[in-house]
């Protein structure tokens, strides 16, 4: 039978030691911003953006006159392609893109490089592109027609200066921001220079490049469309400025459905090489 004393003792014993619960692991919190691109949430969007302007044709909110429904567009589209007009506009259209958009970007990357490495280029440059840039180069077109005369030469000059512009900007910016630390560590090493700016500098300028290369193919579309209205028979830009004229809004909107489509491949094509040469972010 148990005494007083013994009761006391089981009271003041040490309760058994429970076993301690491990810490709760932590959520990864490093994964840095990953948008992601969702192709159903992007159809959607477009398929309701169509399904609301139909809607607004038939039910008689907008004249057909003004603004035709995208069956009348799509009509039109299969119409002019059947009969080819469409892909000879387009071709020529294509070709001052290319050759303009290539000119362009050759000579901002080479402009931009030069002015984040060597001093007289930086003086001289830097302060010629700030002034330049501004100005719209669609009003250069009738000079550039006296100079260059109304063919094809004009009408690519015009592309390839509004696109040599931003990509010299980017360029430069690109390779400005290249962290210090880097370069310094590498000539620490008695690294080359030139193998210092082929390792170091462009591809830690490449991100600002292709950003720049986005801005300046969406700044040659526009331009190559002026540019055909302003002084062109054939091409994207003097088909819609035609179509206009004769209120034959349909073709019109068949022409400007054409360059939203060129736009959205253009940007396509760039998205995916980002994705090639930036994998390394």
């Amino acid at each position: 039978m148990p005494t007083a004393s013994s009761s006391m003792a089981d009271l003041l014993a040490p309760m058994p030691a429970r076993d301690a619960p491990g810490p709760a692991p932590v959520r990864f919190r490093g994964g840095g911003f990953g948008p992601r691109v969702s192709g159903p949430a992007a159809l959607a969007a477009f398929v309701l953006a169509i399904a609301g302007w139909q809607a607004l044709v038939s039910f008689g909110i907008v004249s057909p006159v003004f603004l035709p429904s995208p069956v009348e567009v799509a009509t039109a589209l299969v119409e002019l392609a059947r009969t080819g007009r469409l892909w000879d506009d387009l071709s020529i259209s294509l070709y001052r893109i290319g050759i303009g958009w290539t000119l362009g970007t050759l000579c901002g990357v080479a402009a931009g490089t030069a002015m984040a490495l060597f001093s007289l280029a930086r003086s001289v440059g830097v302060p010629l592109v700030s002034a330049l840039f501004p100005i719209p180069k669609i009003a250069l077109l009738p000079l550039l027609i006296l100079w260059l005369g109304i063919g094809e030469t004009s009408k690519v000059a015009t592309i390839a200066l509004g696109v040599f512009f931003p990509t010299a900007i980017a360029a430069y910016t690109g390779i400005d921001n290249v962290p210090r630390s880097l370069i310094r560590m590498a000539q620490s090493f008695d690294v080359p220079f030139a193998s210092i700016v082929r390792t170091i500098a462009l591809p830690g300028a490449l991100p600002s490049v292709l950003a720049g290369m986005r801005i300046s193919a969406s700044i040659a579309l526009l331009l190559v469309v002026s540019a055909e209205m302003i002084g062109a028979e054939r091409g994207i830009g003097a088909f819609v400025l035609s179509a206009g004229n004769l209120m034959q809004t349909d073709q019109l909107m068949a022409g400007v459905t054409v360059l939203s489509c060129l736009g959205l491949a253009v940007g396509t094509t760039l998205s995916r090489l980002e994705k090639a040469l930036l994998g390394w972010r």
